[in-house]
């Protein structure tokens, strides 16, 4: 029974292991697409290489342009932070752990991010800025904090739950039915012995002896 409580979360975190790299390879090109494709404009902005000089650049366009700017840099890469632990499948963590499973992540991220901005160097219409990383690696470790603890306990309760209930199904497999049968059925009818004259010291040897 053990086996199998330990075959079947094995088999859960592996699916869920499959679909988080599929999503991630998903969102991947989708990065790729919006920001690698050539764009068609009739100028474009010098790279910014001065850390938070983009940042207060937005800020001064006004709040609905600097929370557009802003939160899509957050938004970005965000998905990363959960995505990129889930590919992990680890359920339980002490707090160093997860400590550095956030760090790990917050590395991954930002090594996506300066990789996306390297690539924009040689494409027509992208804007190099050095804010664009800042802004995506604090997405990716907001998205971690906010989502994958709380993602982890409710997996974590959900395969204890589904756990117990194997457990309560096969703790008497068979016992129960029997006995409703056998309720429902009746007591079974005994044949009356008849005597069998000089074989019946026989037969109650081999029952003795059996």
């Amino acid at each position: 029974m053990h086996r199998l409580k330990g075959s079947g979360n094995a088999a859960h975190l592996l699916r869920i292991r499959l679909l988080a790299r599929v999503l991630l390879a998903a969102h991947l090109l989708l990065v790729g697409w919006l920001m690698l494709r050539p764009l068609d404009v009739p100028w474009a902005a010098a790279a910014n290489l001065t850390p938070l000089e983009g940042i207060r650049a937005d800020l001064s366009a006004g709040p609905l342009e600097a929370a557009r700017r802003i939160g899509g840099g957050l938004a970005l890469l965000a998905p990363l932070g959960v995505l990129l632990p889930l590919i992990g499948g680890r359920l339980e963590l002490s707090p160093l752990a997860a400590w550095s499973s956030l760090a790990r992540t917050a590395a991954v991220g930002a090594l996506v991010s300066v990789g996306v901005e390297m690539f924009q160097t040689a494409v027509p219409g992208q804007v190099v800025d050095v804010d664009s990383v800042l802004l995506n690696t604090l997405g990716v470790m907001l998205a971690h904090v906010t989502v994958v603890p709380a993602l982890r306990g409710r997996l974590r309760r959900s395969q204890a739950a589904s756990a117990s209930a194997r457990g309560a199904g096969t703790a008497s497999p068979g016992g129960s039915q029997v006995g409703s049968q056998v309720g429902s059925q009746g007591a079974t009818p005994r044949i009356p012995r008849v005597g069998l004259g000089p074989w019946t010291d026989v037969l109650s040897a081999i029952q003795r002896e059996y």
